[in-house]
């Protein structure tokens, strides 16, 4: 998984997967968009507006949290 953000445009992109061909673009609201492949998988996540949405210049930070053994890692974001 990459995490990527454009802060001219205030985008984010949440890449779970390599894309592949054939994706579709899902909108969701105005603020989000998934990209599918035909047999559904998901291959990414787009956020515009992300600054507002994930708080990426307020925490300056993104934190990871293993739910099974509630574990937590903090990494900073560099601007």
């Amino acid at each position: 998984m990459k995490i990527s953000y454009d802060p001219t445009y205030n985008i984010a992109y949440i890449h779970l997967r390599e894309k592949g061909t054939d994706i579709e673009t899902i909108r969701i609201t105005d603020e989000m968009n998934i990209d599918l492949s035909p047999d559904g998988k998901v291959y990414g996540i787009e956020l515009l507006n992300a600054n507002e949405q994930l708080d990426i210049m307020e925490q300056l930070k993104f934190t990871f949290i293993n739910e099974k053994n509630n574990t937590q890692i903090d990494l900073p974001v560099s601007v």
